[in-house]
């Protein structure tokens, strides 16, 4: 299975200015090669059989009778093949010249869409050669002795996608045509280019491309002329790009001399997805087709069935909700600040004389900690408004406990010591719960005694519960109903546990002094534990999290792919096992930094079936969550992003799950 995944590719041919016979030869060496690769569909540049600088040689008809003969060399040599190319040339209808795209498979025109907007400006003199397709009316043109749809308005639809082409300067109007042939129906956007490079331009082209493909929520596939084409006054450098959704995909290397085929896949199932939750997506289709005239040609291709099995080759992040890079340093800074920004008017609102929060010595919070001290300073209020509390119990390690405090004493909260201990024995025995049974009874009443005390405590202090739990732990249901559930306000309710790792080590690496940092990089490298179990002969953490519900990367992964795309667990499965099985981490490259843990396809499926049971079944928790600041697109919030009952059977996505 392809799991909603279309091959595409961008190529760069070399050419020669006006010769048909040199450009097909590099076009069908490039079509035959790519239909190897297992290339279901491969967009040329602008003109690309006759090249795009041939200038007033386009008046000749001698060349536009050369590109039509060398169109039937290459339909005759696709024949066998079920590759879609896009080539370009110049087409005659009547007594006007068309740029034109010419979409082709198996030796059959499927249509020819001619350029609408022609640059006439500086450089660029296209009016003199051609006419745009704004005033032509939809029709069929007789090429290569067959015919065919000539329009500007041709959705080409596949066994596995829409499709749509626009060319080159199509793309730079106010309005391009890929707006309205993505609102028709169009996933993937083709373009044929030959623009020029200057100075600055190729960033700007980028922007525009990646804008555009998140305009219409599509994958855009986009091919411009480079080594061949004349320098007489400008310089082609070649750009083979492929979005997604306003996601870089590949792209090719500027200033080559060699040709270049770049190939990636783009997940139209994913681009269906997005498209469906978008209602202003939806609503833009009746309003445009409203006030449009002009009817979209429906043309059907043969299959899409590569010789080869499908391979997917572009890459899959397996950490999703962590960026690479100095992408990670600036999407911290942007993290603390919504953090900040939304405790902020939460005290201000209410009011409150100071925020309290238990602080265990673990990730989250440490997290919450953080924001609150930085909010304390934002507000130019003093940091022992800040109340910590440390709540040994009967699991709380050596370890944990000196980290609460040291970091508490650095940072110049209010630093409160309150054991549970004896507190839980009493409600042991009024219960006639047995100490020596460690069982969820045992576990949960140290968890609700936890969160009377800073319940409590807000209330002397006229103050607020700053809850700690994260966006993980809410999807897993890792946390005691109406204990550490619960809060006033829930700082890190948007935040993953894989997130929350890199933010606590961005702050230890660039915000805080010395001793500070020393603390916070220990917690890092704590084991994750609620300590709610013993610590172990040595005194260490006994009870492991990880250990109990799965690693985090793999939930965080099954998460993010579940609850922003919809993916089923089928091809979670298949991305995770591209992620953390298939994927070479060498830190060169994309994967720079990236400490990926080591998993077979049996570990995966066991952690993913586990996801999918716990997320079902731990709704009711997240059905009264507390009030918390959405951070990033994947949010649990009953009151925003996901609302689903808590008594939905699970039965359809464990099923999968077994059938993996």
């Amino acid at each position: 299975m392809n799991h909603g995944f279309v091959k595409v590719a961008s190529a760069i041919p070399s050419v020669r200015v006006a010769d048909c016979d040199y450009n097909e030869r590099q076009i069908e060496s490039i079509v035959v090669q790519a239909e190897g690769k297992g290339v279901e569909i491969i967009v040329f540049p602008e003109l690309s059989l006759t090249s795009y600088s041939c200038q007033d040689l386009f008046s000749q008809q001698l060349l536009l009778d050369s590109a039509e003969s060398v169109l039937f060399k290459l339909l005759d040599v696709t024949r066998s093949l079920g590759i879609i190319s896009i080539v370009g040339m110049p087409v005659q209808v009547q007594s006007s010249l068309y740029n034109c795209a010419i979409v082709i498979q198996s030796g059959k025109i499927l249509g020819v869409v001619p350029k609408t907007f022609l640059p006439n400006y500086k450089e660029f003199y296209e009016q003199r050669w051609f006419a745009t397709s704004s005033v032509l009316p939809d029709t069929q043109v007789t090429l290569c002795a067959q015919t065919v749809p000539l329009s500007r308005n041709i959705l080409f639809k596949t066994s596995k996608v829409n499709f749509a082409i626009e060319v080159c300067e199509d793309l730079w109007a106010p309005i391009p045509p890929s707006s309205r042939l993505a609102l028709n129906g169009a996933e993937i956007i083709f373009n044929l280019s030959a623009s020029n490079e200057l100075i600055g331009k190729n960033e700007y082209l980028n922007s525009l491309l990646s804008q555009q493909s998140a305009r219409c929520i599509s994958g855009y596939v986009y091919a411009s002329a480079g080594f061949g084409e004349s320098t007489q006054d400008v310089v082609y450098a070649g750009n083979a790009v492929i979005y997604e959704n306003g996601k870089l995909l590949a792209t090719s290397k500027r200033f080559s001399l060699d040709e270049q085929v770049v190939v990636s896949e783009i997940d139209v199932e994913r681009i269906r997805t997005e498209r469906r939750m978008n209602t202003s997506f939806a609503e833009n289709i009746r309003s445009v087709n409203e006030m449009c005239t002009d009817c979209m040609l429906e043309v059907n291709t043969q299959p899409l069935s590569p010789k080869y099995d499908f391979e997917l080759t572009r890459w899959i992040n397996p950490h999703p909700f962590v960026p690479f890079g100095k992408a990670l340093d600036e999407r911290c800074e942007e993290i603390f600040a919504i953090q900040v920004e939304a405790l902020a008017k939460r005290i201000v609102h209410t009011n409150a004389k100071s925020v309290v929060l238990g602080i265990s010595g673990g990730l989250d919070s440490t997290l919450a900690l953080l924001v609150c001290v930085k909010t304390m300073d934002r507000l130019k209020r003093n940091r022992t408004d800040v109340i910590g509390i440390t709540m040994p119990g009967f699991g709380t390690t050596g370890r944990t406990y000196n980290n609460s405090v040291s970091l508490m004493e650095t940072l110049g909260v209010t630093l409160k010591e309150i054991s549970i201990k004896d507190a839980c024995l009493q409600h042991f025995h009024d219960i006639d719960q047995n100490i020596n049974i460690h069982d969820v009874t045992y576990e949960n009443a140290q968890a609700r005694e936890r969160t009377q005390i800073l319940m409590d405590v807000a209330n002397q202090f006229d103050g607020f519960v700053v809850g700690t739990g994260d966006l993980s732990e809410l999807a897993l249901g890792w946390a005691t109903y109406n204990a550490d559930h619960m809060s006033n306000y829930g700082v890190n309710c948007s935040i993953p546990k894989t997130l929350v790792k890199y933010l606590v080590s961005w702050v230890a690496k660039s915000v805080v002094d010395k001793d500070t940092k020393s603390t916070l990089l220990d917690i890092v490298e704590t084991p994750i534990s609620p300590e709610l179990i013993p610590a172990d002969e040595n005194g260490e953490i006994a009870q492991k999290t990880e250990d109990l519900v799965g690693p985090y990367e793999l939930h965080d992964f099954f998460l993010y792919n579940f609850l922003r795309f919809g993916f089923r667990p089928a091809k979670i499965y298949y991305l995770a096992k591209k992620a953390f099985i298939e994927q070479v981490y060498d830190n060169d490259g994309e994967d720079v930094n990236m400490n990926v843990g080591n998993y077979n396809e049996d570990e995966i499926k066991k952690w993913l079936t586990v996801f999918c049971k716990r997320f079902f079944t731990q709704q009711f928790k997240r059905s009264c969550l507390p009030d918390g600041p959405k951070v990033g697109s994947v949010s649990l919030s009953p009151r925003g992003d996901w609302r689903m009952p808590s008594d939905a059977s699970y039965s359809l996505w464990l099923k999968e799950c077994e059938e993996l």
